[in-house]
């Protein structure tokens, strides 16, 4: 007789204090979060920050070190085979047979999913039309573009509806144009009432997401809304310096005053600062000084990358 989950009204997944180590080394430290049903929630950071470890442990397929956590009710630990059967997973691979068309895919995937055989047919139809795959159906696999096979494999991942449902880098190679089409088909499925956890390191596609925790060296450095990660920053102001060399205006502005943080940003610079007005001044006084000429200097709206990378240098700042 399978376990019964314990009432959970609000979460769909619940963390306290997991950690999870191979031998000596901790990939997963001490992380706590939950996420409420219905939720796009974002799991950004950098590759081996401890994401793919985290959902790993989440979908019943590795046993956590210590601490614990659940998923749809059912604990990660004792009831890994209830919860594998009530979760949708995709991962970076996509995990689709080349040799099978697509609805040859769709039709295996149902009978490893035991979608009962009276709603087979339903539930292809519905994948087929929510991917927008109806016309490419009889396509052998190994002929779709990476951003049709992410389509593809995300409606695989949902034929049995489960409620919940981990993408693990599930955009990683694929172009820009593919992934917001594929951000498109998550926000669809959230309005549905699907939870939706999703790994990334594309800060971009934070914006997407209800709610983020960035991930660092297997710790959660922040959690909170895109809106509320970004105020985190208020106390700061943010430029964008365009300049001819930006590696030789970096070391330029080390320790000015009111420069707290310099990073690389595209072809460019973006500079933390107290006073936008007053140190935008001395930058230039000091490039000028240095025969750095500056195309550009002017004030903006710190993106998400911004604020991870502030993060990251904080938190390393810690351990210096």
């Amino acid at each position: 007789m399978n376990a019964t989950p314990r009432e959970t009204p609000e979460y769909s997944v619940e963390i306290r204090e997991l950690v999870k180590r191979f031998g000596s080394f901790v990939a997963v430290d001490h992380v706590s979060l939950a996420v409420k049903k219905g939720e796009i929630f974002g799991f950004l950071g950098p590759n081996g920050a401890g994401k793919s470890t985290t959902i790993r442990m989440l979908c019943g397929l590795l046993t956590p070190t210590s601490g614990s956590a659940s998923v749809n009710g059912f604990d990660v630990a004792t009831q890994p085979e209830e919860i594998r059967r009530t979760i949708g997973y995709m991962s970076q691979k996509f995990s689709l047979y080349d040799d099978l068309t697509v609805d040859e895919n769709i039709d295996f995937f149902t009978g490893i999913y035991g979608v009962p055989r009276a709603l087979r047919a339903e539930r292809k139809s519905y994948v087929l039309e929510m991917a927008n795959l109806t016309e490419r159906r009889r396509s052998m696999t190994r002929t779709l573009s990476g951003g049709w096979k992410q389509r593809l494999a995300l409606g695989c991942a949902i034929l049995h509806d489960p409620p919940v449902l981990f993408l693990d880098e599930p955009t990683s190679g694929v172009d820009p144009i593919a992934r917001g089409a594929f951000w498109g088909l998550i926000h669809d499925l959230s309005e549905t009432g699907h939870t939706i956890f999703v790994s990334t390191h594309y800060m971009d596609e934070a914006e997407y997401c209800h709610r983020l925790a960035l991930m660092y060296k297997g710790k959660v450095i922040a959690l909170g809304t895109p809106a509320e990660l970004k105020a985190g920053l208020v106390s700061h102001s943010l430029l964008n310096l365009d300049v001819g060399d930006p590696l030789e205006a970096m070391r330029a502005l080390e320790g000015l005053a009111g420069v707290f943080d310099v990073a690389v940003f595209g072809g460019g610079l973006h500079v933390m600062v107290d006073d936008p007005t007053a140190t935008s001044a001395r930058m230039r006084e000091r490039l000028a000084e240095r025969h750095i000429a500056v195309r550009k200097l002017e004030q903006i709206q710190p993106s998400m990358e911004d604020v991870f990378v502030a993060m990251i240098e904080a938190e390393d700042r810690k351990v210096a």
